[in-house]
């Protein structure tokens, strides 16, 4: 496949090279056409060494050739990684002021943009209007993901792994080329950012609670509890002493929980009742607790002691069911200490009567968090995957923050939102 690689002006013009590297190892033939700007920070040759093919900026080179179009109309794939603001803003606006624009322009093949810049830029409206614009022309712009920024600043506008948007472009192209088998790279060490949590107790629950039917069949739900570990791992590398009540996850997951160079105390659970119990008592002296598990919201009201039998002939037995505690809103509402940070999850699909947005504004409202964490589920979100998006709700049901990537990225886009609300 022949791939233009865009490359403008930002600190992660460093993750390009990555990129670049990975696509030619892939078996695509890649040419970088940088912005000028981005040249400050990665060099011509360096592209050009791992590319084999020129570097250029400006429409005046290669004259006879119209490279400035022709670059464009022989592309079978455009990938901008970093797009700044402003490459974006010109984009948005159809400068054609250097190499880069006026091949944009000539495009007319998938171009993926990868943003990269500082929250608050992501954030503004211009900003946002442009993308909007973008995407609106058939640009196809993937959401930043949440991290270290340049600087101390934490946040929603780091750049995506390399490999994140290289599978995410190259599927636009021709799903085949994207490689689903699971990764044979080692694990990664996970990065000790900052400490910011040092010296704090948290409670973290995760997966899915089980209510029994009989003591063969239960009552579930499909949360593998990725997140809710990803948050207890995430917190105990920033410092804290971290307790993880656990209910059902999956194998992997479980995995996860006993490995790494930040230990958790493992509280195993099964049912509702179970977790209330475990997250009631280690909660009693911790500073947040964060309630991430998919609790149950009902309950047989009764529970036989032998498995219920299918008798031929007859339809199913009806089956009572009873409320179960709201977990998150008593611990909301009673606060087992103080100055406890109570934070929730609200795993939403929308429907007739509102948007995943507007029920998550409800449940804010209902259970009284400080901050309530909204992700849409279903048709292979939130649940069971390796990535996540969320809003970040105050207890008022007004936005405060969003996230989204990997489900670690969230978790620590979400403890960068807690830290600021501990005393």
């Amino acid at each position: 496949m022949r791939i233009l690689l865009g490359v403008s002006g930002g600190i992660a013009a460093y993750k390009a090279v990555l990129l670049l590297r990975l696509l030619r190892e892939q078996g695509h033939a890649v040419r970088v056409i940088p912005t000028r700007a981005a040249l400050e920070f990665v060099g011509a040759p360096t592209f050009e060494a791992l590319s084999g093919e020129p570097v250029s900026t400006d429409v005046f080179d290669d004259v006879p050739g119209v490279q400035h179009v022709a670059l464009g109309q022989g592309a079978d794939l455009v990938i901008v990684a970093p797009a700044t603001a402003d490459l974006m803003a010109r984009a948005a606006a159809g400068f054609a002021d250097d190499l880069l624009t006026t091949t944009l322009l000539a495009a007319r093949c998938p171009v993926v943009f990868a943003p990269a810049m500082h929250t608050e830029m992501w954030d503004h409206p211009a900003t946002r209007s442009n993308v909007a614009t973008l995407r609106e022309r058939g640009v196809h712009v993937i959401e930043p993901a949440s991290g270290r920024l340049t600087g101390t600043d934490t946040g929603p506008g780091r750049l995506p792994d390399p490999e994140d948007i290289a599978r995410e472009a190259l599927s636009l192209v021709d799903p085949s080329l994207v490689d689903t088998q699971p990764s044979a790279r080692p694990p990664v060490v996970e990065p000790v950012e900052t400490q910011d949590l040092a010296g704090r107790r948290v409670v973290v629950s995760a997966g899915g609670t089980r209510e029994a039917i009989d003591p063969v069949r239960f009552i579930g739900n499909r949360s593998s509890g990725r997140q809710g570990v990803a948050l207890a791992r995430a917190a105990a590398a920033r410092g804290a002493d971290v307790t993880l009540v656990a209910a059902n996850l999956a194998q992997d997951v479980t995995d996860q929980v006993v490995s790494g160079p930040r230990a958790c105390s493992v509280v195993r659970v099964e049912s509702t009742a179970e977790l209330r119990e475990a997250v009631r008592s280690a909660g009693a002296d911790a500073d947040v607790v964060v309630m991430a598990a998919a609790v149950a919201d009902f309950r047989p009201a009764v529970t036989p002691d032998a498995k219920i039998k299918k008798v031929p002939g007859q339809g199913p037995a009806p089956i009572e069911l009873v409320e179960n505690p709201d977990i998150l809103a008593e611990l909301a509402h009673e606060r087992l200490r103080p100055d406890q940070v109570v934070v929730g999850f609200a795993a939403e699909t929308g429907d007739a009567s509102g948007s995943v947005l507007e029920h998550g504004r409800a449940k804010a409202r209902r259970k009284g968090a400080d901050l309530i964490a909204v992700n849409a589920v279903g048709s292979g979100r939130g649940f069971g995957t390796d990535s996540n998006e969320v809003t970040l709700l105050d207890g008022a049901g007004d936005v405060v923050g969003q996230a989204s990537g990997s489900k670690r990225e969230v978790a620590d886009a979400l403890w960068d939102a807690v830290a600021k609300l501990l005393p």
